[in-house]
């Protein structure tokens, strides 16, 4: 586990235990059963080259024994191009096996890849609270790739080498069963080393894709925030960083070697002295008369028919306990709850008119130990405009994630149009609720694009309309292709402002009854901001449009018709500007600390008249007033039972 902002994330670097990732590797190889024509005539191209491969030495044979040694030149010639034709039909079968193979494996990566994403798409914000981007981006490259390797040539090989292995045992006890036990003595040793060096490596390679994730996680970071590195002068310690985790990398890997280099040399040693076992036995039996030198050159062939399986089924077993470890990874993705989902009996939310009303709404999230909101209870009337406002970490963004069933309430409940948004379909409910996030998030591709991103049939005239309602047009007119520029990953070329108002248009191009602007006005000049609230003011007047505003600015949702003032997860205040100015203490405390603000970078004599008045001339930071009711606030009272409106900071 590691800790990342204050919260407990999981990178699951630790490995899995060996009948977990035994089975989860078991049900990666089911997805070959979608290309089963490939994977059968892998199969049968398999077992006809161990079929040639067994006969050649019985061909060998008859030619020593009968071709040299009874100078019989037909015998010999017919034995030669007999292993011509088994050399080239074991050729034509190898590649038709080879390609088969590798066709059905990248199949089994392209569905694995496909379920991944398709999973990734809908799993649950909650789910990306814990788990690092970099262990995801790991775990759809690194890990499908192993599994994709075994699940192609690594798979193959495995039944190669246990057919191999099967047959070249059943012909040497069928051609001398004394010189077969003498040969095999030392394979009991040779397994059980084998054994031990799967079950030393297989937690190494859980540990390897878990570093790797964590060393894609900094990379990942780094590149998004290269600016804030190089700002603040933090190149040497992020170098640091991407250094400690790649020693800790390198330092498994080459434990992994070690393992390799302590283990392999050993099973060589074994497999050289059965060979030596064999020859000086078989060397006997010839003498006896019991054994002819033909037949011990095809009972040394099957020997080392039989070694070769032997050593080639122990480098596969790294590769079947990595590509194991890595199923694991995946399956733990493609079987991750999904917190958020439709119920079994949801229904379609019909077209609404936009009156939400929160009762009494509780919200904790996942490991914490408190609430982010406790008791919130209020009402939204069609077409109102509600402000949210607050200080950072207040649960102003929580409160909204809610409507759109981002998370879902622990307590309480959310009901629009009566509807709560437990009971209906995630499709129709998000369909109607238009989001402008604070992070304002582009797509590479063109800038009509990504206006059009929720409305992809919008004609460009509609494309245009939206983005004159944010003001956006003017300057999307002066890029070098209008509408059809490119625009770079995360909106690259595009200053903070440009692209949230094409953000903004991109949410009323979907014309949604249920509009969210969380602070969605922060990257813009003060100039442009009241451009674009006018603009949305009129949108939201004209269309009888609810409309949800967080925003940091007094500017931004003085017009609003309530203003909801959110102090540790609880509705400290509400009602519009006029009466929280007269009755909230904390409201009045924000608006001053922001003409603080003001006041900076005014001449002093306009910032001493800013500071002495007040909204409705009072002045700023007056003791508050007994609660009004400017918004409708259920039981208007908070936790500790005190008038909601109290102005006191909780």
């Amino acid at each position: 586990m590691t800790q990342v902002e204050g919260r407990t994330t999981k990178d699951a670097g630790s490995g899995e235990p060996r009948a977990t990732a035994s089975r989860a590797l078991g049900r990666a190889l089911l997805f070959l059963w979608s290309y089963r024509v490939a994977t059968l005539g892998s199969l049968a191209g398999l077992l006809f080259t161990a079929a040639t491969i067994l006969a050649a030495p019985q061909l060998i044979r008859s030619a020593v024994d009968d071709g040299l040694g009874q100078r019989q030149i037909d015998v010999l010639a017919l034995s030669v191009v007999g292993l011509v034709g088994l050399a080239l039909l074991r050729g034509i079968a190898t590649f038709l096996q080879s390609y088969l193979a590798e066709r059905a494996s990248q199949g089994v990566a392209y569905d694995l890849r496909d379920a991944l994403f398709v999973k990734i798409e809908r799993l649950s914000f909650s789910y990306y609270d814990r788990v690092q981007t970099g262990q995801l981006l790991t775990r759809l490259t690194s890990d499908v790739e192993q599994v994709r390797a075994f699940a192609g040539a690594g798979l193959v090989q495995l039944v190669a080498s246990v057919a191999m292995l099967i047959g070249s045992a059943a012909l040497l006890f069928a051609m001398n069963w004394r010189l077969a036990i003498v040969s095999l003595l030392a394979f009991p040793a040779i397994f059980f080393l084998l054994a031990l060096f799967v079950r030393r490596i297989a937690p190494l390679f859980g540990q390897i894709q878990g570093a790797l994730g964590r060393l894609n996680t900094i990379l990942q970071e780094d590149l998004s925030g290269l600016r804030v590195i190089r700002a603040f002068g933090r190149e040497a310690f992020e170098v640091a960083r991407y250094r400690a985790v790649n020693d800790e990398l390198l330092g498994y890997n080459r434990s992994a070697i070690a393992l390799f280099s302590s283990n392999f040399p050993m099973v060589f040693l074994l497999a050289n002295l059965a060979t030596l076992a064999q020859i000086w036995y078989g060397g006997h039996e010839v003498f006896a008369g019991r054994l002819t030198i033909g037949e011990l050159f095809a009972f040394n062939s099957y020997l080392t028919f039989m070694l070769f399986p032997v050593l080639t089924i122990g480098f596969l077993a790294a590769s079947i306990s990595r590509a194991a470890t890595s199923a694991a990874r995946l399956f733990e993705i493609l079987d991750a709850d999904l917190d958020i989902q439709d119920r079994p009996n949801a229904v379609a939310l019909p077209p609404v008119q936009g009156r939400v009303r929160f009762e009494d709404v509780r919200f904790r999230y996942s490991g914490d130990d408190r609430d982010a909101l406790r008791g919130i209870s209020f009402d939204a009337e069609p077409g109102q405009t509600i402000a949210i406002l607050g200080s950072t970490g207040s649960g102003k963004s929580t409160l909204v994630n809610l409507i759109p069933r981002f998370y879902d309430a622990t307590g309480g409940r959310l009901t629009i149009d009566g509807h709560d948004v437990r009971d209906v379909t995630l499709a129709s409910l998000r369909s109607q609720v238009g989001i402008v996030l604070q992070d304002a998030m582009l797509f590479s591709g063109s800038v009509r694009d990504n206006i059009a991103y929720g409305h992809p049939g919008a004609s460009l005239d509609e494309v245009r309309a939206a983005a004159r309602a944010a003001q956006a047009e003017e300057f999307i007119d002066t890029l070098p292709d209008g509408y059809d520029t490119i625009v770079g990953e995360r909106g690259i070329g595009l200053s903070g402002g440009q692209r949230q108002r094409i953000a903004i248009a991109r949410a009323l191009l979907v014309n949604p009854p249920l509009l969210i602007l969380d602070d969605s006005t922060s990257a813009v000049d003060m100039q442009t901001e009241s451009l674009i609230l006018a603009a949305l003011d009129r949108l939201i007047r004209d269309r009888r449009r609810t409309t949800f505003v967080i925003a940091q600015r007094i500017s931004t949702v003085r017009a609003a018709d309530c203003i909801l003032v959110i102090d540790h997860g609880t509705i400290a205040a509400s009602g519009t500007h006029e009466t929280l100015s007269r009755e909230s203490a904390l409201y009045n405390e924000i608006v001053a600390s922001q003409l603080r603000g003001i006041e900076a970078d005014l001449p002093d004599e306009l910032a001493t008249d800013a500071l002495k008045s007040a909204p409705n001339g009072e002045a700023i930071g007056a003791p508050a007033h007994p609660p009004a009711r400017g918004a409708r606030v259920h039981d208007g009272r908070a936790e500790d039972g005190e008038p909601i409106a109290s102005g006191a900071r909780r």
